[in-house]
């Protein structure tokens, strides 16, 4: 299953940092971020506990950058 959560995020690098945490998050097939529209796609693995893992992608996040935010919805 794919989903796309709005993000706030401060820079195209930090972006990308970003993605990359996210798909290095377990449960993650793959995800992209586009830093102009503000918006993360994150495609899911099979079987995975959506809420969970976002809770994980977002604490990976911000690790990279603190006051990013992915509203989960």
């Amino acid at each position: 299953m794919k989903k796309t959560y709005k993000i706030d995020v401060d820079c195209a690098n930090c972006a990308n940092k970003m993605e990359n945490a996210a798909k290095n998050t377990a449960g993650v097939k793959d995800a992209v971020v586009n830093f102009m529209t503000l918006k993360m796609s994150v495609e899911f693995e099979d079987g995975a506990d959506q809420k969970e893992v976002m809770q994980q992608v977002l604490k990976n996040c911000k690790k990279i950058e603190s006051d990013c935010e992915i509203f989960l919805k």
